[in-house]
């Protein structure tokens, strides 16, 4: 599944291309819709968590979620597209660009009130400047059931949005708590340092600096900190990847 960063790029890149422009054709092989009338505007593009918006002026949405196949990409009008047309999930094409999502499970053309009942669930967004920490830190202890590892909770976007298996081992390894730590066990403080420095990190991606890179993806590599071999397991009910250095990252006396 794309981090949040990922998603908010894409979604900029789509308004930038799509934003303010009248729509030539609408595709959607997978969905039953009524057509749109001429000259409808395709108002522009956002993202909520990791889920991508296209807004149209007839008051309708695309909403699109990733999850681990899904991509968009910008076409000039008449270029070969890297994947199989049969992989086309949705087509929003304007005069200058042809924007495509492929492969993408999660695809949903409504009005606004349904897509709002959608994204309602989602915590607030560490992408955005003004995300509400002190929320987020509110919804860990209240979605998450006693003894749930913090790495498995910091995926659930009820609790905060835009966290993926990147950006919880580097914020887990960036504050010295091992992933598989219960969540009873790390007290608010920490637990307000944790989702902190995961926005933190998560905007300093989408501004265009490096993301953390001390231990996503280096199983069994030296440590860049202390040079112990990186640890890997899968967690949690999807068995998501966690990435984490067991001499930085101690566990808690039992």
């Amino acid at each position: 599944m794309p981090e949040g960063d990922t998603i908010w790029r894409t979604a900029r890149a789509l308004d930038q291309a799509l934003g303010g422009r009248v729509l030539v054709r609408f595709e959607a092989p997978r969905l039953t819709f009524r057509a749109f009338p001429a000259g409808t505007v395709v108002e522009g593009a956002a993202a909520t968590g990791k889920h991508c918006l296209v807004h149209f002026d007839d008051g309708r949405t695309l909403r699109t979620h990733m999850r681990m196949t899904g991509s968009w990409h910008l076409y000039r009008p008449g270029e070969r597209w890297r994947h199989r047309a049969s992989a086309m999930r949705a087509l929003v094409e304007v005069d200058e660009w042809a924007a495509v999502c492929f492969a993408a499970p999660d695809v949903e053309l409504s009005g606004r009130a349904a897509i709002a009942a959608a994204t309602d669930h989602l915590g607030p967004d560490l992408c955005r400047p003004d995300a509400d920490i002190d929320d987020a830190v509110r919804r860990l202890a209240a979605l998450s059931p006693p003894g749930r590892p913090i790495g498995e909770a910091l995926l659930d976007q009820r609790v905060a949005a835009g966290i993926g298996n990147l950006f919880k081992s580097e914020a887990c390894f960036a504050c010295g708590i091992d992933p598989f730590t219960p969540i009873d066990r790390l007290d608010v403080e920490t637990r307000h340092r944790l989702l902190t420095v995961a926005a933190e990190q998560l905007r300093t991606a989408l501004a265009g600096g490096a993301r953390p890179a001390f231990v996503y993806g280096r199983r069994d590599r030296p440590c860049r900190r202390c040079g112990t071999s990186i640890e890997w397991a899968a967690q949690g009910e999807h068995r998501r990847g966690t990435y984490w250095c067991p001499t930085c990252q101690p566990g808690l006396p039992s």
